[in-house]
């Protein structure tokens, strides 16, 4: 069953507690800012509230479910370089022929460590180990009974270093992601509701991989032209992101077969938060059973909070620095 005292719990916890130093959050690395994305993380620690990201879209069971997720993420600097996440999601299953069924997803928290900014070329790398804790959400809904642990690489490179010649090309950016997903049981038994004999299903190891391909208004008015268009145009970013899974280990069951989506949108960029829609592509079948859509509000606790909860617990920026 899932449990949502938990997941306030937690929540409120890391709301509450009062850092101790400061230092500058958001993902900018020189020019270049890059936004929260819907379903890539960005390659930044940051002091962040994503609340609510809604998404509706039809599964790629057969018979398809239409299922709607309502989720919020929590990201908190411990220090400049590392950072901590908890995130939970609310789903809602409608199956042709079968009752409706709701509850919360397993409980994910990210620990992430900033590897690198480098200001001049605009690139940007973290380290995260993202846990998904089996046994914290609905079986109803699809939660899995065991832990998942995924060691991620994340990077993200703006294209600003280009000579001048190039352009509005230097308003571009990447982002992209690579992870290695293993469960904790190498396999999930079962008894079938319809003959009741033992079911064994192999859990497979994935490789989950995906990026984003942006382009800023906001840098192109700041770094590269002004074009004098009007203010709402400038703080848009339209994107496009995929993201994707390949079983790799343990696929008896599974197969090899990768599934994802491809997401088209655009990000408006405030002072204080950004909003954010998407639509959700599958790449095949298996992927989805038709065309959805995702949307996100996303806060910048370290603009709204800049003396409390937007800055980092420790302090380490005076570290090894005389009186």
């Amino acid at each position: 069953m899932g449990r949502p005292w938990l997941r306030a719990g937690l929540l409120a916890l890391m709301t509450y507690l009062v850092p101790l130093g400061s230092a500058f959050a958001h993902c900018v690395v020189g020019n270049r800012f890059f936004p929260a994305t819907l379903n890539v993380d960005d390659p930044c620690v940051a002091d962040e509230l994503s609340l609510p990201t809604i998404s509706s879209f039809k599964t790629g069971d057969d018979p398809a479910a239409r299922e709607l997720d309502i989720s919020g993420e929590f990201s908190k600097r411990i220090t400049d370089r590392f950072g901590v996440s908890v995130g939970t999601t609310w789903s809602q299953l409608r199956t042709p022929g079968s009752p409706t069924v709701s509850g919360f997803q397993n409980l994910e928290t990210a620990f992430q460590y900033q590897l690198l900014k480098d200001a001049t070329h605009e690139f940007a790398m973290m380290a995260s180990l993202d846990v998904e804790w089996g046994g914290t959400g609905a079986s109803s809904v699809g939660a899995d009974r065991f832990t998942t642990t995924t060691p991620t690489l994340l990077f993200g490179k703006g294209f600003g270093d280009l000579p001048a010649e190039a352009g509005w090309i230097r308003a571009f950016a990447v982002t992209g992601s690579l992870g290695y997903a293993s469960p904790g049981s190498s396999s999930t038994t079962a008894i079938d509701p319809d003959t009741g004999d033992l079911t064994v299903t192999q859990n497979p190891r994935v490789l989950q991989w995906g990026g984003s391909l942006q382009y800023s208004m906001p840098y192109l008015k700041s770094a590269v032209v002004d074009l004098g268009l009007p203010d709402v145009v400038n703080r848009l970013v339209p994107i496009v992101e995929a993201q994707f899974s390949t079983p790799v280990g343990n696929t008896i069951d599974s197969g090899t077969k990768t599934t994802g989506t491809v997401n088209p949108g655009i990000i408006y960029i405030g002072d204080k938060y950004q909003v954010g829609v998407e639509a959700i592509v599958p790449i095949n079948r298996d992927s989805g059973g038709n065309i959805g859509v995702i949307g996100q509000v996303h806060l910048y606790l370290d603009d709204i909070f800049p003396n409390t909860i937007g800055r980092p617990l420790i302090d380490t920026s005076a570290i090894g620095k005389g009186n």
